[in-house]
């Protein structure tokens, strides 16, 4: 797992972004950090890091966003949060009633290639005007892929938000509806940053 700070300007405050799979900071640049360091974990091929978790006792107030397989992910280390946001994401997401159904996510892996890239991209959008460039190779989000059916989130990991799109055709909002027990609350694909202007509004 790797790691980058979006943010570090020794705020009190802090926001722990686990992103999704395939993913890198393109999605979020645009979040007005205000008064909080970013920390992002992304690139799920291994859980294995140098991140020293110690340090992050040393702010005030530890947050987490996290979205799509992050969802899952952030729940296997641990760290004290005060707020805990899922995004677009469950803790079982490859699963045919609470995430991508098996079937699917077995035929992605199998057929994953540039072009399969490009049509991920796509369908995290509502829009296709301006998609991000995302600076990951082909090979590398593929093993990700796999490496991703290996994991199990922590059963008792509790969330105190989530953020569900209508539209989202990565993760059918169906499946993100049965797991949580809750409505669509946003209006938008896959990947609804473009909703936000600033990281607190996730909060």
């Amino acid at each position: 797992m790797k790691y980058k700070w979006l943010n570090k300007k020794q705020n009190e405050n802090l926001i722990v972004f686990f992103n999704g799979w395939g993913m890198d900071e393109s999605v979020v640049k645009h979040l007005d950090c205000e008064n909080f360091d970013i920390l992002m974990f992304f690139d799920y091929n291994s859980l294995n890091t140098d991140f020293n978790f110690k340090t992050l006792e040393n702010y005030k107030t530890r947050n987490l966003i996290a979205w799509s397989m992050g969802v899952m992910t952030a729940t296997l280390f641990d760290i004290s949060y005060n707020l805990k946001t899922a995004v677009n994401g469950t803790l079982k997401p490859i699963d045919n009633n609470s995430g991508i159904p098996e079937r699917i996510y077995d035929l992605t892996i199998k057929g994953f290639n540039e072009k399969g890239a490009e049509r991920f991209i796509k369908n995290m959008f509502d829009e296709i005007q301006n998609l991000p460039k995302i600076n990951r190779t082909i090979e590398e989000q593929k093993s990700e892929l796999s490496a991703l059916k290996t994991y199990s989130a922590n059963p008792d990991f509790k969330y105190t938000k989530v953020l569900i799109s209508d539209n989202d055709k990565i993760i059918p909002t169906k499946n993100q509806c049965a797991f949580w027990k809750i409505e669509p609350n946003l209006k938008s694909g896959h990947c609804p940053f473009m909703l936000f202007k600033k990281w607190s509004e996730l909060l």
